[in-house]
C-alpha cells in the first residue's frame, strides 16, 4: 500500500511541476526521495538532516521551498500539532483518511482510523447542510509510555 501512495505522489508531483513550468533539480529530487521514503511526521529540520545524508549542500531554504511545492501539489500534508513547528506527512491522495493522537509530553504522534467517528462527522455535517472539502481530527493527551513513567 505504501508503494502505491509513493507512486501516486511522484506522479502527481511530476504532473503538477509540468503544468506549473517548474523544473526538477537534483536537490529537489533528493528532498522528495527522503520525504517519500520516510514514515511518520517530519519537521523541516528532520527532513533536512535526511536529505543532507545524500546531498550535504542542501540548505534549509531549499527544503522549505520544496515542501511548500509538495503541499501546493497535494503530495504532502502540513500539520501544526501545537508545538510551534510544522510537520509533514505524505498526503492520503485518495487513500484512507486517518486522524492523529498527539502526546503532549513526548510528542509521539499516532495515526488511527475510526469509521464510527467518520460516520458521526458526516451525520453532523449533513444535518447542518454543509459540504466539506476536508477535515482534521487531532486528539491531544498522554501516551501509554508517558503514563507508565509517572
Amino acid at each position: 500500500m505504501q508503494d502505491d501512495r509513493e507512486t501516486r505522489a511522484r506522479s502527481t508531483l511530476q504532473e503538477y511541476m509540468r503544468v506549473q513550468g517548474k523544473r526538477q533539480t537534483r536537490q529537489r529530487e533528493v528532498i522528495v526521495d527522503a520525504f517519500v521514503a520516510s514514515q511518520g511526521h517530519l519537521t523541516l529540520h528532520q527532513l533536512l538532516a535526511k536529505a543532507q545524508d545524500d546531498e550535504p549542500g542542501i540548505g534549509f531554504a531549499t527544503v522549505y521551498r520544496t515542501m511548500r511545492l509538495l503541499v501546493d501539489a497535494g503530495v504532502a500534508e502540513e500539520h501544526r500539532f501545537g508545538e510551534g513547528q510544522s510537520r509533514y506527512e505524505l498526503a492520503d491522495m485518495g487513500g484512507e483518511h486517518h486522524d492523529h493522537l498527539i502526546c503532549v509530553r513526548c510528542g509521539r504522534i499516532e495515526e488511527f482510523e475510526d469509521e464510527a467517528i467518520e460516520a458521526r462527522q458526516r451525520s453532523v455535517v449533513s444535518g447542518l447542510g454543509w459540504s466539506v472539502s476536508h477535515h482534521v481530527h487531532e486528539i491531544y493527551g498522554t501516551c501509554p509510555s508517558c503514563m507508565a513513567k509517572e
